[in-house]
């Protein structure tokens, strides 16, 4: 799922990209043992995860409203949803590619 950036900085202003750093970090620690886990299959299949074009249009359509700062309140909260969704699935494709660069570096 890809979340346009400059309609993520509308949803919380820079309390978003302040925040993110420490909930990355945190995040990250917390998704060491997941990553341990991965077999080189899983992690590629993990890193090639997208939205259907069913949900990706949905989550297009808000971000495009988010942009001109049209969002209901139901919306607002529909689209954080898929911000934090795709922030959380984000860091595990990047946590994914580096459980192969690691198996691939020890060959």
């Amino acid at each position: 799922m890809f979340i346009k950036e400059d309609s993520i900085d509308r949803l919380s202003g820079n309390k978003y990209t302040t925040n993110m750093s420490t909930i990355a970090s945190t995040i990250d620690q917390l998704m060491d043992p997941v990553g341990a886990c991965l077999s080189p299959e899983v992690a590629q299949r993990v890193i090639e995860l997208r939205a259907d074009a069913k949900l990706q249009s949905r989550v297009d359509e808000l971000a495009d409203k988010a942009n001109l700062g049209a969002l209901n309140e139901a919306e607002f909260a529909e689209y954080e949803k898929y911000v934090s969704f795709a922030s959380f699935v984000t860091l595990l494709q990047i946590k994914a590619k580096n459980v192969l660069e690691q198996k691939s570096g020890s060959r």
